[in-house]
């Protein structure tokens, strides 16, 4: 057990899973339990059910569950220490000094002091003469001022394959510590040297919501190519759970966001006095995103290229933000092809007026659709309005409907009813194509070929099966575990997944005395907790008798015995010979 038994059943009891679980997303009570859209996977239909009475969540459509440390291991992108350290702090409580294993939390932690050093070398380096370059494509190509510059703490990576490793090395890190940081590469030439992993390049640093440096963007100086390098995923960093700048934004007072395509627009629009901007890292926006900005704003204000990809990136963003309740605003670019360029040309003014007309989403979607066709013919309303239905259909405040609809009605000169009625025939088929699509993620996976943490389930399907009903018995009925001791064990089990899940669940049996999801989520990952979580829940499917358990143990045996019949292929030119001796005496 890595932390005491006695300091984690406090904080289960300071901390209310419905409370913690509240801070992140919206729930509705059914019946005892508690149901949401995933935070984990894009959804349309809550799948996501709390559990108060036991401390647990699961989503019956990712897999995902656990208890409150799983969660916020999940959500934070932190290990499980740093977790209970959370969420110890939330609760008002001292974590133990001592008495648990912090190694991989020390890794962390090391990795954000070298990320911290770094991004004062790279900053220190930007204001040397020699680097005036450098200092120069931010003071004169962007227009950028010393307080932005250091507000930021811009910086630049010299021109030298070892000058960062140099410093760091001269500060106590090792080179395998640079290289977890993503902050050095390892040769593939020489295994033993390294080199710096940013060279020649103006540094961005990529700042938390906590204040830690946890990753870097890096821009060459000219339009040479790649025109940016990224910290890659670390122990600390996650692009697709991070947001540049939201360090900045979540205290600017604003219940709004700006989401740019770049850092340079954030930056941009930060120096102009527009400090809610914020940015994506990453190529595309992610579910996780959408539901980190969801906790600092109500509404967010989308500034995309008016190019081909940057309009299909936008259309994707709208649909991830619509799915987590933010109101959306759709900000139509003119003058510039993004925000940096229309301040450096036209300043605050010209961009706080565009903000100021940017459409909702639905308004945008239907100035886009306008744009595609002809509306002086019958054959383009036709079209026009068909396509707006898909729309208004996902509309489900009336009165916003009826406004809609009523303008709409008065434009095109057409029957308001006729409208109406398109609309409930759009709506009718969407719900449908949605259940005929849940239906078809809920068939998918329960396939045992799509079983990537047990991938033997589909060579031993019995044994599997009669495993979990194994697990779910004894972690629904711990009193089975005393009896069972000398028929079952670790070598009992056909599948390894199954025999790792029995092997923690008795290790935790042995240090608490007791097997639910709250107790054993410390011994497994949040992926392998999620698992865990579904086999417990599975106790309906059930008698929930001893005399069960051990009929499940002899299939157990049954299908041991079977598959050692079956010839060992370690030596093949050896079973090749057998069998053919086999196959020239039989003749």
């Amino acid at each position: 057990m890595a932390i005491s038994e006695e300091f984690l059943s406090q904080l289960r009891d300071r901390t209310d899973i419905e409370d913690l679980l509240s801070s992140y997303m919206t729930l509705k009570r059914r019946g005892k339990n508690l149901v949401g859209l995933c935070p984990f996977h894009s959804e349309k239909t809550p799948s996501f059910t709390v559990y108060p009475d036991n401390g647990s969540f699961y989503c019956f459509g990712c897999g995902a569950g656990g208890d409150v440390i799983t969660f916020v291991r999940r959500m934070e992108n932190l290990d499980y220490v740093e977790a209970v350290k959370f969420l110890s702090q939330r609760a008002g409580l001292r974590m133990p000094e001592d008495g648990f294993d912090d190694t991989l939390s020390k890794r962390r932690q090391r990795i954000l002091a070298a990320n911290r050093e770094a991004a004062r070398f790279f900053h220190a380096q930007l204001l040397l003469p020699e680097n005036r370059e450098a200092l120069e494509y931010f003071t004169v190509n962007r227009r950028l001022s010393m307080q932005t510059i250091r507000h930021f703490g811009l910086g630049f990576a010299p021109n030298r394959w070892d000058a960062l490793l140099r410093h760091m090395g001269s500060l106590g890190f090792s080179n395998t510590e640079l290289a977890d940081a993503n902050l050095a590469r390892k040769s593939t030439k020489n295994e033993n040297s390294y080199y710096d992993a940013f060279r020649n390049r103006v540094m961005i640093p990529i700042i938390d919501v906590r204040g830690n440096v946890i990753a870097f963007g890096g821009r060459v100086l000219d339009d040479s190519k790649p025109k940016y390098i990224n910290t890659s995923d670390t122990l600390v960093y996650k692009k697709s759970r991070e947001v540049f700048a939201l360090n900045f934004a979540k205290n600017s007072g604003e219940r709004r966001l700006i989401l740019c395509e770049g850092y340079m627009d954030v930056i941009a629009l930060h120096q102009a006095d527009f400090p809610f901007a914020v940015a994506g890292c990453g190529t595309a926006l992610t579910q996780e995103q959408a539901r980190l900005l969801s906790r600092y704003a109500d509404e967010i204000v989308l500034s995309y290229d008016a190019d081909e990809a940057g309009q299909q990136a936008l259309q994707k963003a709208i649909a991830i933000f619509s799915s987590v309740g933010m109101k959306i605003k759709v900000l139509k670019l003119s003058g510039g092809k993004d925000p940096d360029e229309i301040l450096r040309k036209y300043g605050r003014e010209r961009f706080l007026a565009l903000l100021d007309g940017a459409a909702n989403d639905i308004e945008y979607r239907i100035l886009a659709e306008r744009e595609k066709v002809d509306l002086t013919t019958d054959d383009g309303k036709v079209r026009f309005l068909k396509a707006v239905s898909e729309y208004l259909a996902q509309i489900t405040n009336p009165i916003e409907l009826d406004v809609y609809t009523s303008r709409l009605a008065d434009e095109l000169s057409i029957d308001k009813a006729a409208l109406g009625a398109q609309i409930d025939q759009t709506r009718i088929r969407l719900k449908k194509q949605r259940k005929r699509e849940q239906m078809d993620d809920m068939s998918k996976s329960l396939l045992p070929h799509r079983d990537a943490l047990n991938p033997e389930m589909t060579q031993h399907y019995r044994a599997a099966k009669a495993e979990e009903a194994i697990l779910t018995l004894l972690m629904n009925n711990n009193d089975f575990i005393p009896p069972l001791q000398n028929e079952l064990h670790e070598d009992s089990f056909v599948t390894s997944f199954h025999r790792h899940v029995y092997a923690r669940m008795m290790q935790c049996w042995q240090d608490c005395g007791v097997l639910d999801i709250p107790h054993l989520s410390a011994y497994f990952d949040p992926e392998e907790i999620g698992r865990v979580t579904r086999i417990f829940m599975n106790r309906a499917a059930y008698a929930n008798t001893l005399d069960e358990c051990r009929e499940c143990i002899r299939t157990l045996d049954e299908e041991r015995e079977k598959n050692a019949d079956v010839p060992q292929l370690e030596d093949d030119d050896a079973f090749i010979k057998s069998f053919q001796a086999m196959k020239e005496k039989k003749q």
